[in-house]
């Protein structure tokens, strides 16, 4: 991304901050109908693709060239025609009034320059994908086999994509036009606010002195920082530059630090409140509450954090490592006084879950954080730190709006050709009847897209093709969202194309692809979890009470039991034998059979009880390895 400079960044600047006002008066006052909505939203960020991100790596990067801004004002033409045209847009008969010329140039022009900005600022895998579903609505009928398609006419496909609500203009652009920008937005003030920094301070005061604490911090902030984000890899950058030297100082590989902030910071697009973008194009896909994706995601996301916190705590146990001192860490009373800097986020969650409107309790946040810096000196905001908040927020818009309009290609492809049907079809034959087959099919179609799209794209392509799929087999639509979800998700930490875990590793000097394998170690618990809330209800907290009762006991058990038996350490080392069956016991614990879980629990409390009584009659407290000859492994 351009960082522009003189009388252009001057002008981008006022541009992008009217951009973020427009969304902040509609959040407030009311949008405009769905499809004028998304129309402006995609004509006012449009020309920022050009600007701000340079069409090859020899392209200017502190000002555009003049192809960018021509490329920047042709891209205003197709929304202008839309906005100006709106009356006669909404009064046509779909496939019943002809196509003006007008329109299907528009359409032509509006496509061509989105592949181009697809290619800017997501990167050539979406446009590629994009292309082919595209392609594929003209030339499917030629494909042979189970996956031949119709044939449609340009006036049919340009349709569809420029004047529907099914094409470009479909659901997940909507979504960016709303949610998403509105909370990037907070995310701008609670940064200029100083309440971001507030979390890094917390997770050092209560984490930082315990063994291994750097990695502890890495956790916990990037768990806060990583929702609002939205981004695993932009998290990285983040909070990694801080967290991974400290955790090699005090003895953790490179590589293990690495993969640490990587799992933490991925992490962060399952943590509710926010859950990055993904949570909101859920929410309006399955048309339900934005709350009940929030409650059922919450379990999860626990799971996943509470085994990775272990696995770094036990790591550090094992090989002796301490914390940072209290003299280098924030104080935990001042920390204490500053819990108001938690009101924002507080009411957010409290406003989500009581039935507000995502937009709404977002604003109150934007106004709480506002007022909440007035009592801090050093970050107290101004008039022109409002406008940085907004600026801030409001240019990482840009990435987020050109993928969701990409994707609408690939929506509407799959909406007009019916190809997601042919896929269910094809899932369903290869699977033999065998619903488990099919969600190892899904989960690994879901992580080849993620590995080379942003999570936005490859959720939004996943669940077009592979939600379907679950549901035919009898999955709950909740569950099977979820499930694509978390595997477009943690493919930024599963090797060959690990983005986070490549990100962690620039910053901690290791080996790309150690790294990688290490993340998705500290990571497994998101590769099981996803099965098991498919089979158990309970684990999204949508059964009865006995069932979510006995899925957080399970769940709980499970994830030490995973985590102890990785590292091969609780209170002792363990054996290989003992590892293997605290595996086992593990997998019962997220069944939905009663019997096999409270059976994984009860040998999950047996070695934890039996290896405490070991270290008692050892009287060993740590494994004091010599530090030049501890196990890495």
């Amino acid at each position: 991304m351009r960082k522009l400079t003189g009388s252009y960044h001057s002008f981008f600047y006022l541009y992008v901050i009217a951009i973020g006002v427009f969304h902040l008066y509609t959040a407030v006052f009311g949008n405009y109908e769905a499809y004028l909505q998304r129309m402006i939203h995609l004509t006012l960020v449009f020309p920022l693709a050009f600007c701000f991100f340079p069409a090859t790596g020899t392209s200017p990067v502190d000002r555009p060239t003049w192809l960018d801004l021509f490329l920047a004002f042709l891209s205003l033409l197709p929304g202008i025609c839309g906005v100006l045209c709106y009356e006669d847009i909404s009064m046509r008969m779909v496939q019943v009034s002809e196509v003006a010329p007008l329109y299907f140039w528009m359409a032509l022009l509006l496509t061509g320059l989105l592949l181009e900005a697809t290619r800017r600022v997501v990167g050539l895998p979406l446009m590629l994908v994009a292309v082919f579903f595209g392609a594929y609505m003209y030339w499917g009928h030629l494909v042979p086999g189970v996956m031949q398609g119709m044939a449609f006419s340009l006036d049919e496909i340009a349709e569809l994509l420029y004047l529907t609500d099914e094409g470009i203009f479909s659901i997940p652009l909507g979504v960016s036009a709303t949610f998403v920008i509105i909370f990037l937005i907070f995310g701008g003030f609670l940064e200029k606010s100083g309440i971001g920094e507030y979390f890094m301070r917390f997770a050092q005061a209560f984490a930082g002195t315990t063994p291994g604490g750097p990695a502890k911090i890495a956790v916990v902030s990037s768990c806060l920082f990583g929702s609002i984000s939205g981004s695993a890899v932009a998290n990285v950058y983040g909070t990694g530059t801080f967290t991974i030297p400290l955790m090699k100082r005090i003895g953790y590989p490179s590589h293990f630090a690495g993969a640490v902030e990587a799992v933490a910071s991925s992490g962060g697009q399952i943590m509710p409140p926010v859950m990055g973008a993904g949570a909101f194009i859920m929410a309006s896909l399955l048309g339900i509450p934005f709350k009940t994706i929030v409650i059922a995601a919450t379990l999860p996301a626990i799971l996943y954090y509470v085994t990775l916190f272990l696995m770094v705590h036990l790591r550090a146990v094992k090989i002796g490592l301490r914390g940072l001192s209290a003299e280098e860490l924030p104080s935990r009373k001042k920390v204490i006084k500053g819990l108001y800097n938690l009101i924002p986020i507080g009411v957010l969650v409290f406003m989500l879950l009581t039935g507000s409107t995502p937009m709404r309790s977002a604003v109150c946040g934007i106004v709480l954080a506002w007022v909440i810096s007035l009592f801090n000196r050093e970050s107290r905001m101004g008039p022109r730190q409002v406008l940085d908040a907004i600026y801030t927020g409001t240019r990482h818009i840009t990435v987020v709006a050109i993928a969701c309009a990409a994707a609408g290609i690939i929506v509407g492809s799959v909406s007009l050709t019916g190809v997601g049907f042919k896929f269910v079809g094809l899932v369903t034959s290869l699977a033999q009847g065998v619903p488990f087959a099919a969600l190892m099919m899904i989960m690994v179609v879901s992580l080849i897209l993620g590995m080379g799209l942003p999570t936005v794209g490859a959720y939004i392509l996943a669940a077009a093709l592979g939600v379907p799929a679950l549901a035919n087999l009898g999955f709950e639509p909740l569950a099977s969202h979820l499930f694509v979800f978390y595997f477009a998700i943690i493919s930024a930490i599963t090797p060959p194309v690990a983005l986070a875990a490549y990100a962690a590793s620039s910053v901690a000097g290791s080996e790309p692809n150690r790294t990688g394998l290490q993340a998705m170690r500290l990571g497994v618990l998101a590769f099981v979890v996803p099965f098991a809330f498919c089979y158990d209800p309970g684990l999204l907290l949508c059964g009865t009470w006995v069932q979510n009762s006995l899925a957080v006991l399970g769940g709980l058990s499970g994830a030490v039991a995973f985590g102890v038996a990785l590292e091969g350490y609780l209170f002792t080392p363990l054996s290989l034998p003992v590892r293997i069956v605290l595996i086992i016991a593990a997998v019962a614990c997220f069944t939905p059979f009663v019997g096999v879980k409270l059976g994984g629990i009860g040998v999950v409390l047996i070695s934890a009880l039996m290896s405490k009584a070991k270290r008692g009659r050892s009287g060993e407290r740590f494994n004091h390895v010599p530090h030049e000859n501890r196990s890495l492994s």
